[in-house]
């Protein structure tokens, strides 16, 4: 094990993957000579040359276009998204190319995309480089979408997505950027698409969280511990196709539910998970399952706003102690 940042984590699980196939090709704004805008790709065109790390112009649609075309042509492509506000410019060759090619074709062509973008929220990026839009992605047939929320999981996922003969979408955290966790040695070593993970056993509450919401969620079990509460804290890691056995297992043992996202609230994620609790889970539930989200707003420019926008720890206790009380807390 290493103990590395997040970024860190990141630019390893390229280098390992350009290292084991030469078919792997890097397409991106500012991932060659600059190492990338904020550094995941440093070093990568001097091993590996321009010609597998491709600086583009500044046009999504394009080199997304490309990347998709590369794969069907036998290359494992990663394509990076600088900001993940900025995927809404490729969500044609996305949503109605790579995903359904597979499918139009008859299983003639795969499309082994990779698309590596960052989620700028919690950094003052205001709200053209904030945005949370997995839940538009996860909503699509044929896309995987995973999040990880810590460097050993932003290395893990990331490698299994270039490994997979599937376009995945591979979300990753700016709040994060700098946080350092211990990351495995192993080349091989890759967290499997579709698997969530319990990162804090309990019988109480289930809270489920993911990307830049699994430090809080953490921080919210500790305070809930101190008051005699034991909170199982699942992050899904992957959010298409999310790992349902996991989250009704978890929510068995504990009867209550609380999911925390950055994301507004309607048509998510999190809204996902309480409709398979509210299905499927429902003989287990033993109180009202709650989200904790921001407003239905654009994410405000201003530090202080910024802070008051997204949930935190606070909020989450407070969440978790109106599931088990009947009331806020």
């Amino acid at each position: 094990m290493s103990t590395v940042k997040y970024w860190q984590a990141v630019n390893t699980a390229l280098h390992e993957e350009l290292e084991r196939d030469e078919s792997v090709h890097l397409f991106g704004e500012d991932v060659g000579m600059p190492g990338g805008p904020f550094a995941a790709t440093r070093g990568l065109r001097e091993r590996f040359g321009e010609w597998r790390v491709r600086d583009t112009p500044i046009s999504e649609s394009t080199f997304t276009g490309m990347a998709v075309g590369a794969a069907m042509a036998g290359l494992r492509p990663i394509a990076e998204v600088m900001y993940f506000d900025f995927i809404t410019l490729a969500m044609d060759q996305l949503v109605n190319q790579a995903a359904k090619m597979s499918y139009m074709s008859d299983g003639a062509f795969a499309v082994p995309l990779t698309v590596r973008t960052l989620c700028g929220g919690h950094r003052g990026s205001g709200p053209q480089h904030s945005q949370s839009l997995e839940g538009w992605l996860a909503a699509v047939p044929g896309l995987k979408v995973v999040w990880g929320g810590t460097p050993a999981d932003a290395k893990g996922l990331l490698k299994a997505a270039v490994r997979d003969d599937d376009p995945v979408i591979v979300i990753e955290s700016l709040s994060l950027w700098t946080r350092r966790g211990e990351v495995p040695d192993d080349p091989d070593h890759v967290v499997p698409i579709g698997a969530g993970l319990i990162r804090r056993p309990g019988d109480d509450v289930t809270l489920v969280c993911w990307g830049d919401t699994v430090p809080s969620a953490l921080e919210a079990a500790e305070a809930l511990a101190a008051r005699g509460v034991g909170a199982e804290v699942l992050d899904l890691r992957t959010l298409s196709p999310v790992d349902e056995a996991l989250i009704l297992r978890s929510l068995d043992k504990t009867g209550r539910l609380v999911v925390v996202q950055d994301a507004q609230g309607p048509c998510s994620v999190g809204s996902e998970v309480i409709r398979l609790a509210a299905t499927d889970g429902f003989a287990s539930l033993r109180a009202p399952a709650a989200q904790v989200c921001p407003p239905f707003a654009p994410v405000p420019f201003a530090p202080d706003l910024e802070r008051a926008y997204y949930p935190g720890p606070d909020d989450v206790v407070s969440a978790a102690l109106g599931t088990i009380e009947g009331r806020d807390a």
